[in-house]
């Protein structure tokens, strides 16, 4: 089941405090980034993070986005400064983009 286009608004609302939030839609599916860092995405109208320490000190319920793939925990929140601050705290522990060629 692909995700809808409200439950994007939805978590782009939340997502309000986050710096340079941006979404890239794939096989139905939204992949979130922030400054470039893929840091979550929307699964079936579930929010979920990647699997990083921060993510999962701050949500510990974890769900599986599709068949085959690793838990992520789910996001269970509707303060936004409180989201700001779960994925400020990620982005150190993520990857950084590869730069293009």
């Amino acid at each position: 089941m692909a995700s809808s286009e409200g439950y994007l608004a939805y978590v782009l609302d939340l997502l309000g405090e986050v710096p340079v939030v941006t979404h890239r839609k794939m096989m139905g599916e939204y992949m979130l980034y922030s400054e470039g860092v893929l840091f979550g995405g929307i699964y079936d109208d579930r929010f979920l993070l990647k699997d990083v320490p921060a993510a999962r000190e701050a949500f510990p319920q974890e769900q599986l986005p599709y068949e085959g793939a690793k838990p992520m925990p789910l996001v269970d929140a509707e303060d936004p400064t409180y989201v700001a601050s779960v994925i400020a705290a990620m982005i150190p522990q993520l990857p950084k983009p590869k730069g293009k060629r």
